[in-house]
């Protein structure tokens, strides 16, 4: 009786199947975004003490390199400036139209394409062509047609932001079971239905990863074509302003910081989304 009741009793203690594995794999989720952010922090802050010493020591004359310190100071104070904060919105504004004009067109093509073998090999020697030439490139066109206002960037961001887009919308249209459309197909659902309901929920994930690579793709041509093409606004425009000045170089670098910094944030924020609604896609490789 006693062996019996110390059976019941480790049968009690006993978790459910899954949930003792889905908090592990939760804890180990979270230790590694840990160790990253530690291991993240770290290598800033010991970037920052190599360029102090550097700057401090006399190997990089101070008038090209100043002091890690007084640009991180004037990066502070550029946080708290209306203008400068005003240029960040515009960046923003343009980066944010980009990034929906680009979606807006490549998802629905980069379906249509996937779906459509004649449809994809006529149009791939033009998407071939169009693909390997760099926005920058385009910045003389685009003035000469847009001028040089946010309709300039917004053009030239979403032409090199479309193909990671659209590429990873094929591949992913492309990645689904066939068996299952099929399936769906055979119990008589309508083709839209099964593309709302099947194809699209399927390719879900690699969407997402061509828009996060867009995000950040999209920031940086957005800031070199208002470096470039001496946007009227924006945190280039900001940054070739400060340098036209020559003696300035803290408030570039300070202005190229937080250009850095709102790339972090934009592709954490997107990380970020990614675990919440795709965390099945993570777990299934992992196993």
């Amino acid at each position: 009786m006693q062996s019996l009741g110390s059976g019941v009793d480790t049968l009690d203690r006993r978790k459910p199947e899954g949930v003792g594995s889905e908090a592990s794999s939760s804890r180990k989720g979270k230790r590694r975004i840990s160790t990253k952010l530690v291991y993240g922090v770290s290598g800033a802050i010991g970037f920052l003490l190599i360029a102090e010493m550097v700057s401090r020591l006399g190997i990089v004359d101070e008038k090209y390199l100043p002091h890690a310190s007084t640009v991180i100071v004037r990066a502070l104070q550029l946080i708290v400036d209306p203008v400068f904060l005003q240029e960040v919105g515009w960046t923003l504004w343009g980066w944010a139209l980009s990034l929906v004009l680009a979606a807006v067109i490549a998802i629905p093509a980069g379906v249509a394409l996937a779906s459509s073998k004649l449809a994809y090999a006529a149009s791939s020697s033009v998407i071939n062509a169009l693909r390997p030439i760099p926005a920058v490139a385009l910045i003389p066109l685009a003035i000469l047609v847009w001028g040089q206002g946010t309709e300039m960037k917004v053009m030239l961001t979403t032409f090199g932001i479309i193909w990671p887009v659209l590429f990873n919308t094929i591949y992913g249209v492309r990645d689904v079971d066939p068996v299952v459309k099929e399936t769906a197909r055979s119990f008589g659902i309508p083709r839209f239905a099964i593309l709302k309901e099947v194809v699209l929920p399927s390719a879900a994930p690699f969407i997402l990863t061509g828009i996060r690579i867009a995000a950040s793709l999209g920031l940086v041509i957005i800031v070199g074509a208002e470096l470039v093409a001496g946007a009227t606004s924006g945190i280039g425009s900001f940054i070739l302003q400060a340098s036209s000045a020559g003696d300035d170089v803290a408030t570039v670098l300070a202005g190229a910081i937080w250009a850095g910094v709102l790339g972090l944030a934009i592709n954490g924020i997107l990380s970020l989304v990614d675990r919440r609604f795709f965390r099945w896609v993570r777990r299934g490789t992992e196993n």
